[in-house]
Formats: structure tokens, C-alpha cells, sequence
């Protein structure tokens, strides 16, 4: 019984909503680089949303099931074969006892979810199940998926689940590259008005040096103004970082709890999942968005998601 992994994929790690409430204590959330799609995939098999699933990046695994099950798969668009007949994503697929799923080509986006019926049984640390690969938590021992290892599902009863209704919402996906909303601050005058200009005005490239922890981007440098210093402080989600190179960094899911370089600006919770489907090569740029339109953003977002 249970889900074989014959072949892992370039990078799939089990993810549920995160670790909440220990960033205090250096912990990091972890959890899944683009949430929207991670909770559609459980809400189309009508999954808790904070179930885990597999994210699955760039390249994918093939798996064999050894129990009969229902999934979902959402996010970067791949072509999917079920013993080698293409099915569709980002609808419920049927699976029997002894099928084999496969995912193909990559057309589009970064990061894939597959949510399977009940939502993956690993162990709970802290709370969750989510995988932190820096500090080797969560998930299968800390760790990405391996050949041989073996999934397995919660027992699933629909008769606890509140019914919910979607909504023909799926994220768009980038291509190339994405135009993100930040907000300003907490350190921005700590930039001279010539840095923060060449930041808004530039396109960035996510450079080979980038990860679930952060992504680093090259283009035109930052200029800080003259004997500027910090004291570390937190940096959620999405903090914006430029060091003495001049080139951001920005934070992501698996990224530290704190830092001391200096933080010109926060992408929106909004613009999270868009960024989390960017990968190597792709391109970036920023827009000023205040506290009212992020939060117009968010709510707009969650309307359209689920009702």
C-alpha cells in the first residue's frame, strides 16, 4: 500500500500551510512557495486547506499507487500521463489500485501540487508537516523525495468537510517574468532617492543562486545612502534585501526569521504565489503598492479563489 516514488523529480517536497508561531524562537514557516495553488489542489478534492501536499518543482516524479485514491494536480502547467493516457490538471482525477502518474514536459510556471485524498501522512513537527530542506525538518526526514520511498495518505471522510464551492480562478502563471507590488519599507530611508529609484525602474533577473530560501537577483546595483547600519530584525515572506553588492535578494518561503541587511521593501501576500512560480532566468520587476491596496488585493484574491 501506499504511494511508491520511482522517480523523484528535480526537487518535490511535502508542504502543508507552514509552521506558524515559532518565528519568534528562529523557526521558520516553510510551507508551500505559491499557496493559492497548493490550497486549490485540496480544495478540488475537498481536503482540509492546510493538508499537505507535494510540491513539485520544475521537473517531475513518477509515481506508482498501490491504493486506490483521488488527486489533484495545480500550479506550473505539466503534461500529465495516467498509465499513459494524458489526464487534465486542476480538476479531481480518478486513481486506481496499481496506476502509474507521470508528469511530463513543463509548459509553464515553476512549481506544481499534487494533493491526493486526505492529504499526505508524514509526521507533524511543531504542528506541521511541512518540509524546511536548510534545517531538515518536516516532511520525509527534512528532506526532498527520493527514489524508493513510500507516501502515504490520511484516511479521508468527506462527512467532516465543509462543502465549498470554486470559482473558474485559476492563478496566472508568469512567463518570462512577473511585475510585482511591494510596499515600502521598514528600512527604505535608509536608501538614497536615486537607489530606490533605480529599483523600481529596472528589471531583475533571478539568478542560478536562488532557492526555496531566497532568490537573488541580478541587474542594475542599489545604492545605499553614506555609513548605513542595521540591527538584525524579522524579515517575513517576501522581505526585499540588498547587501553591500547592491543586488536584492528576495526572502521566501524557507527564508530566515531574521536579518541585518538593510530591507528597501516587502512584496504583497498577494504577489507571493506569482513569485513562486518564477524560476532561474526569469525576469522581475517592482511596483509601489500602500497598505489599502494590498489589502484590497488579498481580499479581492480570496473572493475570487473560494466562496
Amino acid at each position: 500500500m501506499g504511494i511508491h516514488v520511482n522517480s523523484p523529480g528535480m526537487l518535490s517536497t511535502v508542504q502543508d500551510l507552514g509552521r506558524w508561531g515559532f518565528q519568534n524562537l528562529g523557526v521558520p514557516v516553510a510551507g508551500p512557495m505559491d499557496r493559492y495553488s497548493h490550497r486549490f489542489a485540496n480544495a478540488l478534492l475537498g481536503n482540509p486547506l492546510g493538508s499537505a501536499t507535494l510540491e513539485i518543482t520544475l521537473l517531475g516524479p513518477e509515481l506508482s499507487f498501490g491504493l486506490a485514491t483521488r488527486v489533484a494536480v495545480t500550479g506550473a502547467e505539466f503534461e500529465l500521463a495516467l498509465d499513459e493516457k494524458l489526464v487534465p490538471m486542476n480538476e479531481p482525477v480518478v486513481v486506481a489500485a496499481g496506476s502509474r502518474l507521470c508528469f511530463g514536459e513543463r509548459r509553464l510556471g515553476a512549481r506544481a501540487y499534487l494533493a491526493v485524498e486526505g492529504g499526505f501522512d508524514v509526521p507533524e513537527v511543531l504542528g506541521s508537516r511541512s518540509t524546511h530542506l536548510p534545517s531538515q525538518t518536516g516532511g520525509m526526514g527534512g528532506r526532498a523525495l527520493m527514489t524508493g520511498d513510500v507516501l502515504h495518505s490520511l484516511s479521508f471522510d468527506g462527512k467532516k468537510l465543509q462543502p465549498l464551492r470554486l470559482r473558474n480562478s485559476l492563478l496566472q502563471l508568469p512567463s518570462g517574468g512577473a511585475r510585482i507590488r511591494v510596499m515600502l519599507g521598514p528600512q527604505e530611508r535608509l536608501f538614497s532617492p536615486s537607489g530606490t529609484k533605480t529599483f523600481f525602474t529596472s528589471r531583475y533577473v533571478i539568478s542560478n543562486q536562488s532557492n526555496r530560501m531566497g532568490y537573488r537577483l541580478d541587474g542594475p546595483p542599489i545604492s545605499l545612502a553614506p555609513s548605513v547600519g542595521v540591527l538584525s530584525d524579522a524579515t517575513p515572506t517576501g522581505t526585499i534585501q540588498v547587501p553591500g553588492s547592491g543586488q536584492p535578494i528576495i526572502l521566501m518561503a524557507d527564508g530566515q526569521t531574521t536579518g541585518g541587511y538593510p530591507k528597501l521593501a516587502t512584496a504583497i501576500t498577494t504577489d507571493l504565489p506569482l513569485l513562486g512560480q518564477l524560476s532561474p532566468g526569469d525576469w522581475v520587476e517592482f511596483e509601489v503598492c500602500d497598505r489599502a491596496g494590498a489589502l484590497r488585493a488579498l481580499i479581492a484574491q480570496e473572493q475570487t479563489q473560494l466562496n
